[in-house]
């Protein structure tokens, strides 16, 4: 029953190390490490790693899954497939649904839907009935059920009275709330930020400003509830100063970002390509440089995918009717990889935004190497180059930025407690 990763280089999130070893698996979780070269116990199955990167498997926050209502876009099959030659280990799915994911009854079903998947999924519920804004969720119920976080999505709560009570109410039962800090107002009928590049093509844009406002209104309201709240994306650099005032009054809150807005900017719209449609929409360089060093200083806590599936129909449209969002399961890891090859960020630092804090803030067991944790493991070479072929995709929807690109970075293997579910070295 022992599983040995011998001449492994172990990308430790929890230490912040990056340094060859072995590591020994019994029974689907982490025994321990040793040396390179760990003599192997009679019967263990041993893998030589070369010399490539052994690390916690990833937590991909925010995937939309098509079941119910677009099975077409996504499936737990499909997803749970691309997850795992992605080397995401656990999928935290979306409660944006047809309909949505706010009733127990809605949750027992993709529970049961998930269960065969390759990976863990786990799921997030929806904050208001129908995603309205109107009245509050079963929070209760639908935590004792498994929900590990509520949000409504990129539909903001208008009602600050309705948040201020929905988050009450969450605290009451040590529940975790996620926002998307916008305000609706200025953002409703934006595709693109303000600035000369949108006046230019065109474009209807809206001011960064919109994002700072609605955050300010979110840890306002958190300061009020002393709630538990995570800002799904954090985008403009101008939204840093109200997070480290709110980390240095004490309140409990965490921020993250998406893959997307952290290795591309406004200039890479170009001629109209709806594939780099966003909600909320790319950003200035400047402010994605200030992204990445936040990720770096860790206030900005965690990286996700934001995977949106999307058919051919609803992307083959003008820009600004275009569906927002792109697939990003099989691209997070060697998009963010862009960001080690350029020095941005480490390979401890990476894995902890993208596996150590999800699991933390979502209190599950995963994200680390450390003994007694989930074997949730991933393999792979961070400099293995190749070109991205949107149609090799295993998702259903092929709707990414990064068609064509020059990328690095490949998964060799994937192993959920203990067992294989991609790549054929075990």
């Amino acid at each position: 029953m022992d599983l040995i990763f011998r001449n492994a280089r172990l990308i430790d999130p929890e230490a912040q190390t990056d340094a060859l070893g072995s590591l020994r698996v019994t029974d689907g979780v982490i025994a321990g490490r040793g040396a390179p070269e760990e003599p192997a116990p009679e019967g263990a199955t041993v893998i030589d790693a070369q010399g490539r990167a052994l690390a916690p498997g990833l937590i991909d926050w925010g995937v939309k899954i098509g079941e119910p209502g677009e099975r077409h876009k996504e499936s737990f099959r499909s997803a749970g497939l691309a997850a795992a030659a992605a080397g995401v280990t656990t999928i935290i799915a979306r409660p944006d649904t047809t309909p949505p994911l706010d009733t127990p009854e809605a949750l027992e079903f993709v529970a049961r839907r998930a269960a065969d998947a390759p990976v863990n999924i786990r799921h997030m519920a929806a904050l208001t009935k129908g995603r309205e804004g109107r009245e509050m969720v079963e929070i209760g119920f639908l935590t004792d059920l498994g929900a590990v976080a509520f949000t409504d999505g990129v539909r903001v709560v208008r009602d600050s009275k309705l948040m201020s009570r929905c988050m009450t109410y969450a605290r009451g039962l040590d529940a975790l709330i996620m926002g998307h800090p916008q305000d609706p107002g200025l953002t409703h009928g934006a595709v693109a930020t303000s600035g000369k590049f949108a006046s230019l093509y065109g474009i209807p844009a809206v001011s960064p400003m919109a994002e700072v406002m609605g955050l300010d209104r979110d840890l306002a309201l958190v300061a009020m509830t002393r709630g538990r709240y995570h800002a799904d994306q954090i985008t403009v650099a101008a939204s840093l100063p109200a997070l480290i005032r709110a980390r240095e009054a004490g309140l409990d809150v965490t921020a993250g970002i998406s893959i997307h807005h952290l290795t591309l900017n406004e200039f890479d719209v170009g001629d109209y390509r709806t594939f780099f449609r966003f909600t909320p929409p790319l950003r200035s360089e400047d402010d994605r440089l200030s992204m990445v060093q936040a990720v770096a200083e860790g206030l900005i806590d965690t990286i996700a995918s934001f995977h949106t599936p999307q058919d051919e129909e609803s992307k083959r449209l003008p820009f600004e009717a275009a569906a927002p969002g792109a697939v990003g399961l099989q691209t997070l890891l060697p998009a963010a990889l862009r960001l080690y090859h350029q020095g941005g960020l480490s390979l401890p630092q990476l894995f902890r935004a993208m596996s150590l804090n999800p699991a933390r803030r979502l209190r599950l067991p995963g994200g680390r190497l450390s003994e007694g944790a989930p074997a949730d493991l991933i393999l792979f070479d961070p400099d293995a180059p190749f070109v991205l072929d949107r149609f090799a995709l295993l998702s259903k929807s092929k709707n990414t930025p990064f068609d064509g690109a020059r990328m690095q970075g490949r998964v060799l293997g994937t192993w959920v407690a203990g067992t294989p579910v991609f790549g054929d070295l075990a």
